[in-house]
């Protein structure tokens, strides 16, 4: 198993490392890519006296603009495959996903709130990750206590349950916006996602969860490979089934509130990253959780260039463009469900 670990973390790792330098090298800036290196290593120590062949702007593109969106872009795919992970694994369902489930908005709806008000500084940084915490809590708790069929969970219901409450909190946003005249467009933002005008806070605002996400989710890994045998037998094999589930379903929840909070809504990575790791690598967890992050990663950042590209100077907003992928990848995984409980019936 270490073995299996070690090469596909690493090649895993090695896919990510490319992606970064390819992904930095080309921009709508219009810079060469031998410019855009020598201003990155020109950073570093032993380079820094060399005397720069570049102007203040084109350093500012580079560094402030570029290097700091592709490495928020890692961060956000990385929680949100993550949050992916978690969600599929404590539900045994390969349709689930903050998205389907509600938590996204729930969280959009919390921010879009704030901003509504006007009352984003009023923990600093910290208000609109705060506030999309608690509301992607309560999203989800919502989504529990609606898909509930006498003291028991049922999947499909909680699924069902999820595009219900997602229906409602989408509604509800498109009141705010009607309210609003002053920030209509920053919530309409939170709607369709995108990682634009953001910067080097945002990154430092992502890295704790990232760092603490991915530890405190690979640590229910081997609970979740018990449960996908069902509850009842994982339970006697001893896992502390509720336990594990809120866990997971919690921390997956603050990891997809956080990453909601800085970019709004960007649907369908956390459905689409875990099940590909799953046809790559198998079912085991302790391979899909660290996988997820890293492949999650390299989705995002790969989806955030395309949008960037493909129409510049116009930018597409990256919810769209992962919603444009995620959405008949839903509609293939729902068919291929459909028919396997199909066989598994006759």
């Amino acid at each position: 198993m270490k073995l299996k670990i070690t090469a596909y973390g690493g090649a895993a790792m090695l896919l990510l490392a490319v992606s970064v330098v390819v992904t930095l090298s080309f921009g709508s800036a219009g810079l060469s890519v031998g410019k855009v290196w020598a201003i990155l290593l020109h950073q570093l120590p032993w380079n820094a006296d060399s005397p720069p062949q570049w102007t203040r702007l084109e350093e500012a593109v580079v560094l402030q603009v570029r290097l700091s969106r592709v490495i928020l872009a890692v961060l956000v795919g990385a929680c949100l495959g993550l949050a992916g992970a978690g969600f599929q694994g404590v539900l045994r369902n390969p349709l689930a996903d903050p998205y389907t489930l509600g938590v996204a908005s729930g969280s959009s709806v919390g921010a879009a709130f704030i901003i509504l008000m006007g009352f984003q500084a009023v923990l600093g940084m910290w208000t609109v990750p705060a506030i999309a915490f608690a509301t992607g809590l309560a999203t989800l708790l919502a989504v529990f206590w609606l898909g509930r069929t006498e003291g028991r969970v049922e999947l499909e219901t909680l699924i069902l349950s999820g595009v219900i409450i997602q229906a409602f909190l989408g509604s509800f946003v498109s009141l705010m916006i009607s309210m609003s005249n002053s920030v209509v467009n920053e919530i309409l933002y939170w709607l369709m996602g995108s990682l634009a005008k953001r910067g080097w806070e945002h990154v430092l605002l992502m890295i704790p969860f990232a760092l603490l996400g991915l530890p405190a989710i690979a640590a229910f890994a081997q609970p979740m490979n018990l449960m996908v045998l069902g509850e009842r037998q994982a339970a006697h094999l001893g896992v502390r089934v509720e336990r594990t589930k809120l866990a997971v379903l919690v921390i997956s929840t603050l990891l997809t509130a956080a990453a909601v909070s800085v970019t709004g809504v960007i649907g369908f990575v956390g459905l689409v990253v875990p099940h590909l790791v799953r046809l790559i690598a198998g079912p085991d967890y302790r391979l899909i959780v660290p996988l997820s992050a890293l492949l999650g990663g390299i989705y995002v950042l790969w989806a955030d260039t395309l949008a960037r590209m493909a129409l510049s100077p116009k930018e597409i907003p990256l919810g769209v463009l992962t919603a444009l992928v995620g959405a008949p990848f839903f509609a293939y995984l729902l068919k291929r469900r459909k028919a396997g409980l199909k066989e598994g019936s006759a």
